[in-house]
């Protein structure tokens, strides 16, 4: 499994102020269990894709593993994206939000 670039809370925090959440998976995984509020652009897409994307606004991305979104962090970052971060896995991300709302 690949490393995050940015901590669960890091990452609440930037998706609260209007980040851009992108999911690299392929589209039946996307539709089988996305996280809220994400778009679908799978990797395999990224670079066609770049239009959709804000290079001023944060991109945060995920994938199953963290590899695929750790591959399309390096593409973004390539192309002008300076505020990219690999959130890594979908489920260890879902476990945080998860954790966090059982302690309110």
């Amino acid at each position: 499994m690949y490393q995050a670039t940015i901590s669960q809370h890091d990452a609440r925090i930037l998706i609260e102020q209007g980040a851009q959440l992108v999911d690299v998976r392929q589209p039946h995984e996307y539709a089988r269990s996305a996280l809220p509020g994400s778009v679908n652009i799978p990797l395999s897409a990224i670079q066609q894709a770049l239009k959709q994307l804000d290079k001023d606004i944060p991109v945060l991305l995920y994938c199953s593993s963290g590899q695929l979104s750790g591959t399309a962090r390096r593409l973004l970052k390539a192309c002008g994206f300076n505020q990219v971060h690999n959130l890594g896995s979908r489920s260890n991300f879902t476990a945080s939000e998860q954790n966090k709302q059982a302690g309110q």
